[in-house]
């Protein structure tokens, strides 16, 4: 028997990737990066983290973040340190211009979550939100 419409797997795909470009282009336009929010997001949570936590926070390797870091430290948004405890482990910390770009973007993720979901009514969320953690846990 063959199967009637598009297959589930392949429509969230194409859905993750247009949302995710969108997200993408909405943080762009308000000087940031998915990367960039990612880190900031991970030090507001948790402030002084280290490398490893940040890199694990976000699902990549460390060398890739180190990457990220050099590029946000050059633009004053984060500064590293070596821990006085642990010399092996390096600190990250937001800076001002790193808290005011945080805002900025946390504006912008707000207003495209808004645009994203506008036309959905609470319980079509709540739905979206069951059957999507459904659908991770069925591929876990």
């Amino acid at each position: 028997m063959r199967p009637t419409g598009t297959p589930v797997g392949l429509q969230l795909a194409r859905t993750a990737k247009t949302v995710s470009r969108a997200f993408d282009d909405a943080l762009a336009e308000a000087g940031g990066s998915l990367p960039l929010w990612l880190v900031l997001v991970s030090l507001k949570q948790e402030p002084r983290g280290t490398q490893l936590e940040i890199a694990r926070a976000m699902g990549i390797e460390g060398a890739t973040l180190t990457r990220h870091l050099d590029g946000f430290e050059r633009a004053g948004y984060v500064v590293r340190r070596r821990d006085a405890g642990d010399r092996r482990a390096v600190r990250v910390e937001l800076t001002p211009a790193g808290e005011e770009m945080f805002l900025k973007l946390r504006d912008a993720a707000i207003a495209f979550d808004r645009r994203l979901t506008g036309g959905l009514s609470e319980a079509e969320l709540a739905r979206l939100r069951r059957t999507l953690s459904r659908l991770e846990a069925s591929v876990q």
